[in-house]
């Protein structure tokens, strides 16, 4: 009796420990799931960030791409990151250089920046970001949002309509716009290209100013100060970085100045409706994680854009103008 007493406890302890094995085993695909998304301890991912000039839009969107980065896989990323002074030629150099070093992914600041990464390489995934249009920098007749090659990134593009509006609710009496930018920048010509026709439709006169670089920016926007009751600056690298000598002249001839982006307008532009870019740049960063650790196909990736805009203006420069603006206008932080 005491030896099948014996056996029926043996057994029960027997069938206890599988049912607690059976319970656990759900687990198991959950963490590995978990281990399946997170890098390898021993894997370090090389990003090469070629960035076209620095001034404020371009260095937020930097910064805002590295910190996801930084965020996600601490030390397993390592930034090779250049700057190429405004100098298409200096990001083409750049961007060799990058696929010499066979980084494992190239994040393109601005559409030249964009473009020589594209001559670069066509293995190495691209992304870019502060670009305007992806059709236009990549020359891509038919553009659907998706390159099928090699790049994806994010676009910069704020609604040009909206800043039409803002001209119009600003200036109501203004009857000639002037359009500022540099003649070299493809995206420039984009928004210009845009822009004049929703002004125009407007009942206004659009006039074109284009410097070629640095060196003609003070001289073409006197020409333009007084050609013109009102000056509208697109998302504009070269203009971005001359804000200064800008604002010297056309606050001194008391023309107001409405620009595509918060960078220069918190240079020479009274308003602007702009994005962040900061968000922009962890946009371009999340991207960049899903294909570097998920293996997200980038041939496949549409453009993203930014979420938000908003109405924001230069206290300093209104003041300045005497220009007053609506309440639901933000000012620019200094």
């Amino acid at each position: 009796m005491k030896k099948l007493i014996s056996l029926i406890c043996v057994l029960a302890m027997v069938f206890a420990l599988c049912a607690c094995g059976e319970s656990s085993a759900p687990a198991a695909p959950e963490a590995s799931a978990e281990a399946a998304e997170a890098p390898a301890a021993d894997q370090t991912y090389v990003v090469g960030i070629c960035q076209l000039v620095q001034h404020p839009a371009l260095d937020a969107a930097t910064q805002g791409f590295k910190d996801v980065l930084t965020e996600k896989l601490g030390e397993n990323v390592v930034f090779e990151e250049q700057n190429a002074s405004g100098d298409p030629a200096t990001c083409s150099l750049i961007c060799n250089q990058f696929v010499s070093d066979e980084v494992d992914l190239i994040m393109a600041n601005a559409t030249a920046s964009l473009q020589a990464a594209a001559s670069a390489t066509n293995s190495i995934p691209i992304l870019g970001t502060s670009v305007t249009d992806y059709g236009v920098a990549l020359g891509i007749e038919g553009w659907t949002g998706v390159s099928g090659t090699n790049i994806s990134g994010t676009s910069d593009l704020a609604p040009l309509d909206g800043q039409a509006e803002m001209i119009k609710e600003l200036f109501p009496d203004a009857k000639t716009v002037g359009l500022l930018y540099c003649s070299g920048e493809p995206n420039s010509l984009f928004q210009a290209d845009s822009i004049e026709k929703l002004l125009t439709d407007m009942g206004y006169t659009v006039e074109r100013f284009t410097f070629a670089d640095s060196n003609d920016v003070s001289a073409v926007t006197a020409n333009a100060c007084s050609g013109a009751d009102v000056i509208y600056i697109p998302t504009d690298n070269t203009a971005a970085s001359c804000t200064e000598a800008i604002n010297n002249v056309a606050l001194s001839a008391g023309i107001p100045i409405v620009c595509g982006e918060e960078g220069i307008a918190a240079g020479c532009g009274v308003a602007t409706l702009s994005i962040s870019y900061y968000d922009l740049g962890r946009a371009t960063g999340e991207m960049a994680y899903d294909v570097l650790v998920n293996g997200a196909d980038i041939s496949s990736m549409e453009v993203r854009f930014a979420p938000a805009f908003t109405k924001e203006y230069n206290a300093d420069i209104c003041s300045a103008l005497n220009v007053t603006v609506p309440g639901d206008y933000v000012a620019i932080a200094k």
